[in-house]
């Protein structure tokens, strides 16, 4: 393991998590994402360099804005913790190569887990050029090659419209959302259509874990419609870590 690949990742990490939380933020509501300074939703005052050092800043100002003294949310420092986390994973995988698309993968999937979790919404406008990134690697040297990693968003897209097509016409209603199959096809792309299944399956698990322990504290009944994206992208990653690692 190169103890510097792990910090270099994890350090990018919790700069990309600043981006990740305010494209989380302005992508639901149709602000411009790239374009326009941070500012305090309060008082609107345009946040300076020390304001916008990820997690340190949060913590000196104790969680409230300079001026204004509104509470900030702890969101955005688990956004960044998370990412970091994420890059620092991802150094372990030793190769410099591999490292950099698994952190890359798991940024990404953060701000689709988040989107979803948050607003039920997985925009095609970050899913499809996800997927485009996954074909495009897998004819690297080190890929997977470009049949496998085609099949897997093939398989993974049309697997899961056929397993909603099929839940609509036995229920009678809407049981996956419309951005889930363009997610699996996504990281179909990324691991091939053969570590499918135990996506699936870690995502399934995972889902219905939190679905039986929502439901035990009264917090959803059965007809809640749960972000079932959410747990595709952890299980994704999981899936494509374990691969490269």
């Amino acid at each position: 393991m190169d103890a510097s690949l792990v910090f270099a990742l994890g350090l990018m990490g919790l700069v990309v998590g600043s981006f990740v939380g305010l494209v989380t933020v302005r992508l639901p509501v149709g602000e411009p994402v790239a374009l326009g300074r941070s500012r305090c939703p309060a008082c609107r005052r345009t946040l300076g360099a020390r304001d916008l050092v990820p997690v340190l800043s949060w913590m000196a100002l104790r969680g409230r804005c300079r001026t204004c003294g509104v509470a900030i949310s702890i969101r955005y420092s688990l956004i960044e913790l998370s990412a970091g986390a994420i890059g620092a994973l991802a150094g372990m995988a030793g190769n410099p190569a591999q490292a950099a698309l698994l952190a890359l993968f798991g940024w990404v999937l953060l701000a689709l887990a988040i989107l979803d979790a948050e607003h039920l919404w997985l925009p095609n406008r970050i899913t499809l050029p996800l997927a485009a990134v996954g074909l495009a690697a897998s004819f690297a040297p080190s890929g997977m090659g470009p049949f496998d990693s085609f099949a897997g968003a093939v398989a993974g897209y049309a697997g899961l419209v056929l397993v909603a097509a099929l839940y609509r016409r036995l229920r009678g209603r809407v049981g996956l959302g419309g951005g889930d199959p363009t997610l699996l096809g996504a990281i179909g792309a990324w691991t091939g259509w053969q570590a499918l299944p135990y996506v699936l399956l870690l995502a399934a698990l995972g889902g219905l874990t939190i679905a039986l322990v929502l439901i035990l504290l009264r917090r959803v009944d059965r007809t809640t419609r749960l972000p079932f994206g959410t747990f595709l992208a952890a299980a994704g990653w999981l899936v494509f870590a374990a691969q490269v690692m």
